[in-house]
C-alpha cells in the first residue's frame, strides 16, 4: 500500500479505544488490538499523519485491518485520463441524459444499449453528449451490458455507473484518489434517494434505502457491517476484475463480484463522504416487489459463496444466549448470565490479559458481542425467517410476545439512528413491509432452489 506522504487516516467510528488509547477495538473483521509504546502517540484525535516510517508503517496496518480509513480529501488527485465510464441502459433515455449531463465532458464514456425498445432515443442522447455506444442485439441483463463496456475500456479504471443515478462532475476524480492504494479494486460513494420529500416511502427510502449503506466508511468484507457495495455506481481497477461480473446473475451480481474479489484478496471501500443520488421505486406495490428481489438473489449466492451468504453469523455461546432467552423460561435469565459470565472471564485471561483494566475491558466486549447477538436474532425474527414466526405467533404466547418486542425495539432504534422525515409509526409501517418483502424473497428462492441453504445460520467459533 503506497499513501503518499503527508495523507491522513483516520479511525472508523464504529472503533472503539480503551486503555488510554492503547487498545483498539473495531475493524472488518472486528478483532482487538493493542499498540506499542512507540506507536500510541502518533495516533492524535484518532488521526494520523503519515510522516516517518513508523507513522506510515502504522497507519498501514490500521487501513489493512479496516480499522482506520484514509481522508480522502487530503489524498491527491489522480489523472481523470486514466478512467473510462461505462453505463448500461435500457431505455430511460432522459434519465441517461440527466447523468451524462452530470458526468460532463471531460471523461471518456461507453454507453451500452441492453436491447431498448427505443434506441432511437438512447443513439440521440448518447451522441449529444459524444459518448460512445455500444448497442446489445438481446436483452442479456445489467451484468452482461457492464461486461460488454468493460471489454471496450482501454484504460486502467473503469467507472460503472447506472442510468437512474445522478452525481456531480467531481464525483469519479474523488473516487479514483483512493487508488493510490494498489490493492484495491473497488471504491464506492453513499448511494442516497433522489428525491427526499414526497410519499411516506419516498421518505423511508431517502433514510433507510437498501441501496444506502450508512454514513460511516468501512472496508468491505463479507460478515462486516458493510460486506458488499452496490453497482449503481462503482469505481474499480481494471485489472482486478478479471472476467467481470457474473452474466448468469439478474440479480446479486454486485454482492457476487465484491465478495469474489476480497477472497482473492483484494480491497473495496466504502467511502460515504463522496454521494450520488438513485431515482428510487417510490409506488408501494413496485417498492415491494423490488424488495422480494433483491431476496431472491439470496439463493443463487448461497450456491456461489456458501455460509458467506448466511442470514446470521453466531459463535456456540452468543446462540446459546438467544436460545436461552427466546425461550423465555424461569431458568432463561440465570443461564444466559452464566454463559455471559464465563465468556468475559474468558475474555479477560485471554484477550484483555495485560491492559490497564481488565475486567472492564471484557465486560465491554462481552456487551458489545451480546449486542451484535440481539440484532442478528431480531433480523432472524423479523426478515429472514418471519414465516416461521408469523407461524408461531399462531401456536404461542412467548413467541407473540418476543416478536412484539424486537419489531418495537428495532424500529424505535432504527428511527433514532437513521432520523427520517417521518414519524414513528408510519417508519415502522415501512421498516416492517420492508423485511417481509425482502424475507418473502429469500423464502421464493429457496423454494424454487429446493435448498436452505440461504436460510441457515452459520454457528462457528471464531478465531481469536
Amino acid at each position: 500500500m503506497t499513501f503518499p506522504a503527508g495523507s491522513v487516516v483516520e479511525l472508523g467510528p464504529q472503533v472503539r479505544q480503551y486503555d488510554a488509547g492503547r487498545v483498539l477495538v473495531g475493524g472488518a473483521p472486528p478483532r482487538l488490538v493493542r499498540l506499542s509504546p512507540r506507536a500510541g502517540p502518533l495516533l492524535k484525535g484518532r488521526r494520523i499523519r503519515l510522516e516517518d516510517p513508523l507513522s506510515v508503517r502504522l497507519a498501514h496496518r490500521l487501513v489493512a485491518l479496516g480499522m482506520a480509513h484514509p481522508v480522502t480529501a487530503g489524498l491527491p488527485c489522480l489523472d481523470t485520463a486514466l478512467l473510462t465510464v461505462v453505463v448500461p441502459v435500457r431505455d430511460r433515455a432522459r434519465e441517461l441524459d440527466r447523468l451524462l449531463a452530470g458526468i460532463g465532458g471531460g471523461l471518456r464514456v461507453i454507453v451500452v444499449d441492453d436491447a431498448s425498445h427505443d434506441r432511437a432515443a438512447v443513439r440521440r442522447v448518447t451522441a449529444r453528449h459524444a459518448a460512445r455506444l455500444v448497442c446489445l442485439d438481446t436483452n442479456r441483463g445489467p451484468a452482461a451490458a457492464r461486461n460488454a463496456g468493460l471489454r471496450e475500456v482501454r484504460t486502467p479504471y473503469v467507472a460503472f455507473v447506472d442510468s437512474d443515478v445522478t452525481l456531480g462532475p467531481d464525483t469519479l476524480p474523488t473516487l479514483l484518489r483512493h487508488f493510490h492504494d494498489p490493492r484495491l479494486a473497488l471504491a464506492a460513494p453513499r448511494v442516497l434517494g433522489l428525491s427526499e420529500t414526497g410519499s411516506w416511502i419516498s421518505r423511508y427510502e431517502a433514510a433507510r434505502s437498501s441501496l444506502d449503506l450508512g454514513p460511516d466508511p468501512a472496508l468491505v468484507h463479507p460478515r462486516s457491517r458493510v460486506s458488499w457495495v452496490p453497482s449503481a455506481c462503482l469505481v474499480a481497477r481494471v485489472d482486478a476484475l478479471g472476467p467481470g461480473f457474473a452474466e448468469p446473475l439478474r440479480v446479486g451480481e454486485d454482492v457476487d463480484l465484491v465478495w469474489r474479489l476480497a477472497a482473492e484478496g483484494h480491497r473495496i471501500r466504502y467511502d460515504p463522504s463522496v454521494t450520488v443520488r438513485h431515482d428510487h421505486r417510490t409506488r408501494l406495490t413496485n417498492w415491494l416487489a423490488r424488495k422480494a428481489y433483491y431476496g431472491s438473489g439470496a439463493h443463487t449466492l448461497a450456491l456461489r459463496h456458501g455460509s458467506v451468504v448466511a442470514p446470521a453469523a453466531l459463535t456456540p455461546w452468543a446462540a446459546g444466549v438467544a436460545a436461552a432467552l427466546l425461550a423465555q423460561r424461569r431458568w432463561s435469565v440465570p443461564v444466559a448470565a452464566a454463559v455471559l459470565t464465563s465468556v468475559s472471564r474468558r475474555y479477560t485471561r485471554e484477550a484483555t490479559a495485560g491492559t490497564a483494566d481488565p475486567r472492564r475491558l471484557a465486560a465491554s466486549l462481552t456487551g458489545l458481542a451480546l449486542a451484535a447477538t440481539a440484532e442478528q436474532t431480531a433480523a432472524l425474527l423479523l426478515r429472514h425467517w418471519w414465516p416461521l414466526t408469523a407461524a408461531g405467533c399462531l401456536l404461542s404466547r412467548r413467541v407473540r410476545r418476543v416478536t412484539a418486542l424486537a419489531a418495537a425495539a428495532d424500529s424505535l432504534l432504527e428511527h433514532r439512528r437513521c432520523a427520517p422525515d417521518l414519524d414513528p409509526l408510519r417508519f415502522t409501517l415501512a421498516r416492517r413491509l420492508d423485511d417481509l418483502a425482502y424475507g418473502a424473497g429469500v423464502w421464493a428462492g429457496a423454494i424454487r432452489g429446493r435448498s436452505a441453504r440461504c436460510l441457515l445460520p452459520d454457528i462457528r467459533s471464531h478465531a481469536r
